[in-house]
């Protein structure tokens, strides 16, 4: 004789679990903050600490049940404008919102614009390279911060929209790197690839999604590469450029990462270290020159 089995419910998925947890973290919010941190007047008494679900709806300008339904983790959608009011109205510190926007998969409008990756440590670091260009980037490809050297031998990130300063977009739309990179046509599809292996993880993610929507939308070249949806690890090759002062001129540049975090896609100091002699006593005329404007 069997005996009858009962089907096990199935697993929650990955959406369900994140909408369960942005709930519990907006009720752990809620309930630390008294009526009076908020300019409340706290005239009842509360069953439970913290502020009520209505009150927070009310300092939000969000509907009660809506919010309600928020706390409930149902499946419902949640705008960046709508986090932004929730987040403020619980005071969260800037951790806290990011933690809120990731678990709710938007991207925070009032972002912090420095990166805690680049701390005054990482810039002396940075600084103590010279005269090897030396920059840090972010999983993405973004150019968080570079020292002077970086600037002289590639140009001046500062020099470029906050959005395009990134190694994907200076790559196809950089004219200064299109023309003095000479091995471009080997870099491009193995600078995609590189993203693509990347972004699987980040895949539905707007912040991911930008530079390549972006792209896809100007450059023929991009979107011939990236629909040919090739990935490749990250390794270490020497780079051939050709800088624009012709004394100058050849570089042959190895790059190198120095992670910043044990994390997949952490932070990383790139550097760019001399392949030969040559270069190095280039860099090394490069270094001089900026010195040179520094005191002059």
């Amino acid at each position: 004789m069997t005996t009858p089995t009962t089907a096990s419910a199935p697993a929650p998925s990955a959406a369900e679990l994140r909408r369960a947890e942005l709930a519990a973290f907006l009720r752990s919010r809620r309930e630390r903050i008294t009526p009076e941190q908020v300019g409340l007047p706290d005239t009842a008494r509360r069953r439970t600490p913290g502020l009520r679900r209505e009150e927070v709806a009310h300092l939000a300008s969000v509907g009660i049940t809506w919010y309600t339904w928020l706390e409930q983790g149902r499946a419902i959608n949640v705008s960046a404008g709508v986090l932004d009011a929730i987040a403020r109205a619980l005071l969260m510190d800037p951790t806290e919102r990011a933690h809120a926007f990731t678990l709710a998969g938007t991207v925070d409008p009032r972002a912090e614009t420095v990166c805690p990756a680049v701390t005054p440590t990482v810039l002396r670091l940075l600084k103590r390279l010279e005269p090897y260009p030396a920059e840090v980037k972010n999983a993405r490809y973004d150019v968080l911060a570079h020292n002077q050297a970086y600037a002289d031998v590639f140009g001046d990130p500062a020099e470029l929209d906050p959005e395009h300063r990134n190694a994907l977009w200076m790559m196809f739309m950089n004219d200064r790197w299109r023309v003095q990179f000479l091995d471009r046509d080997v870099m491009l599809p193995e600078l995609l690839a590189k993203y693509r292996k990347a972004m699987a993880e980040h895949v539905a993610e707007p912040a991911w999604r930008a530079p390549v929507d972006e792209l896809l939308a100007v450059s023929p070249e991009f979107r011939e590469l990236w629909e040919r949806r090739e990935v490749a690890p990250m390794v270490s090759h020497v780079k051939r450029y050709q800088h624009p002062d012709p004394e100058i001129g050849l570089l042959r540049l190895e790059h190198r990462h120095m992670w910043l975090a044990p994390e997949t896609g952490a932070y990383r100091v790139v550097a760019y270290l001399p392949a030969d002699d040559g270069t190095d006593e280039r860099l090394e005329k490069l270094a001089e020159r900026a010195a040179a404007r520094e005191t002059g």
